[in-house]
């Protein structure tokens, strides 16, 4: 068992290798080639496989021919890496040869179809939830509705036959083609994982003597028109914005907010195909639990499949290839009850291993548009419950938040390098330090510190102080939330200044209850950011979000008025915050 455990360890670093030298291979053909050409390779490497696990199986043709053919070293590097995967059990062997197609693909087609490979660990862990979730592997119909390679077809397939043991292979098959289904956009993708599903269960048609039923269907799902029957309907959705027709945007109008987003849409489209009781397991951006342009779908799924549980995944980098978005497993309920839901957190080690750890539950907000707050780590479930409780907003405290209006590359003729009269300073992000000062400054690249304005441009000059907050920030930053006071005074000093768009302002509408300086320490603060983090599954901070945040009542913020006003350090404010939120200090 040890040696075998070696020699397959052995085998994954050796096609680890192998996938770089076809992505490298890959790189050299030019991008017009390029799809037909990825789709050969795959091909070639899949059937080299299926000749050596399953040499009686004659695989089915491709549902689209591909003009041109390999050259000679990426036919022997394909067929290398096909008889190399042979040495993995061959679920696995299936998984990495279906997920080659997507890697040798050129970056804007793969962006554009959203074909991204789908770890194991996490393939398993969603099928694994649908499982917690009820769905009765022995009987229910599933759907993956952006089946792509097939990862989700593959995985469902496995547990469809497990639960059939002992039944008859022409049997099995039967169950299988009447109950599993893909529908996929891109013909190569579709033939890949449909030949994957023929090499996977060929022991059955070789003992029944019939064939592989077939599971994937070449189609637009956007024009399908749905029946509400399966019992699962699972996947990893594309993501990114998507041009809508009239027709298709009158379709989905129930979930659309702004601009359409693929997952959105398929989220839209999951619904209709779910029976009322069954579930939804997708693969999707946390941004979702946030983001204002899902304000109308997490309306809709509140009302027709709230959450049952969510996994918040913490993955090593390198596990997610080409994927920056932060990433979750939702499972949802056709019909259910908008009740709490429960918290998981996924830790990846690599693409075949994850450790899950149970967290509480959380509830969704009166108001289902808003953002739902949720732990995004252990140590949050006390801070959401604290949160839970604040009734009270940015706008409660007399404040609205909203871009600076200069987007500066399309105003370049007007900026200056050195003051002169009737020039405007240009406030940078980089004039809110990381300690929570503002400081006038333009240091970087390309940025200008001063701005002439000319007839017209009067809407850019902002004359009222406000707090501003950086709204591009990265990942691995201590703080999400970066603000400072843009003075009063400096504004009067300089007859106005002019903000730049990569900064959001918090302004006062009429009195505000509270001090600028207090909000800013308030944003400023270890206990808001978190919040914050609960809220925002992005590395931008959007004014949305920000208006979101659960607050203290104005009432009861005079303490930490007091605190600011005479200089108080931030350990005695956080501690002052804490106490509002009635955590520890």
């Amino acid at each position: 068992m040890a040696e075998a455990a070696i020699a397959i360890d052995s085998t994954r670093i050796e096609l680890a290798r192998a996938r770089v030298m076809a992505r490298a291979w890959a790189e050299t053909i030019a991008e017009t080639r390029r799809t037909g050409q990825a789709a050969l390779f795959a091909r070639a490497a899949i059937e080299a496989f299926a000749a050596c696990v399953a040499p009686q199986l004659t695989l089915s043709p491709s549902f689209v021919m591909v003009r041109g053919r390999l050259d000679a070293t990426a036919r022997q590097l394909a067929a290398s890496i096909g008889r190399e995967a042979a040495m993995l059990p061959v679920l696995e062997g299936c998984h990495f040869l279906t997920s080659l197609y997507a890697t040798l693909l050129p970056g804007r087609e793969r962006s554009a179809l959203g074909a991204f490979y789908t770890p194991p660990a996490l393939t398993q862990r969603l099928l694994d939830l649908a499982g917690e979730g009820g769905v009765d592997w022995s009987s229910a119909r599933v759907l993956d509705p952006a089946s792509g390679g097939g990862a989700f077809l593959l995985e469902a397939a496995s547990r469809m036959r497990l639960a059939l043991e002992g039944s008859e292979p022409a049997f099995v098959l039967a169950q299988l083609g009447t109950r599993l289904s893909g529908l996929e956009l891109d013909p190569h993708a579709a033939s890949l994982s449909q030949a994957a599903l023929e090499i996977f269960l060929s022991d059955l048609s070789s003992a029944s003597g019939r064939a592989v039923p077939v599971f994937v269907r070449v189609c637009d799902t956007l024009e399908e028109t749905p029946v509400a029957q399966y019992d699962l309907v699972i996947g990893n959705p594309p993501y990114g914005r998507v041009t809508l027709s009239a027709a298709q945007r009158a379709r989905y109008a129930r979930s659309l907010y702004g601009h359409a987003n693929l997952y959105g849409v398929f989220t839209d489209v999951a619904l209709r195909w779910t029976r009322p009781g069954g579930v939804i397991a997708y693969l999707t951006p946390t941004s979702v639990l946030g983001g204002q342009y899902y304000t109308a779908l997490r309306q809709l799924l509140a009302a027709e499949a709230p959450p049952v549980a969510i996994d918040f995944v913490h993955a090593r980098r390198g596990v997610f290839e080409d994927v920056l978005q932060e990433t979750l497993l939702a499972l949802y309920r056709k019909g259910g009850k908008p009740d709490r839901f429960q918290v998981h957190y996924l830790n990846v080690d690599n693409e075949r291993e994850a450790r899950l750890t149970k967290n509480g539950k959380v509830g969704l907000p009166v108001d289902t548009g808003a953002p739902w707050l949720a732990p995004r780590e252990p140590g949050h479930v006390e801070l959401i419950k604290a949160a839970e409780g604040m009734a009270a907003r940015l706008s409660d405290w007399g404040y609205g938040v909203s871009t600076g209006p200069l987007v500066w590359n399309r105003f370049k003729p007007q900026m200056r390098t050195r003051t002169a009269r009737g020039l405007h300073p240009l406030i940078w992000a980089e004039a809110v330090t990381a300690d929570g000062r503002f400081v006038f400054r333009a240091e970087k690249k390309n940025h200008a510190p001063y701005f002439k304005t000319e007839a017209g441009d009067e809407w850019l000059v902002v004359n009222q102080g406000c707090v501003l907050v950086q709204r591009t920030t990265a990942k691995e930053q201590l703080r999400r939330l970066i603000a400072a006071e843009l003075p009063q005074a400096f504004i009067d000093a300089q007859g106005g200044v002019i903000v730049e768009n990569h900064l959001n302002m918090v302004r006062a509408l009429g009195k505000p209850k509270v001090t600028p300086a207090a909000v800013a320490a308030v944003l400023n603060s270890d206990l808001i950011d978190q919040v914050f983090r609960c809220i925002s599954g992005s590395v931008a901070v959007s004014a949305f979000e920000l208006e979101a945040i659960p607050l203290p009542s104005a009432s009861v913020m005079a303490p930490i008025e007091r605190l600011v006003a005479n200089g108080a350090p931030r350990v005695a404010i956080e501690r002052a915050l804490r106490g509002l939120y009635g955590l520890k200090a």
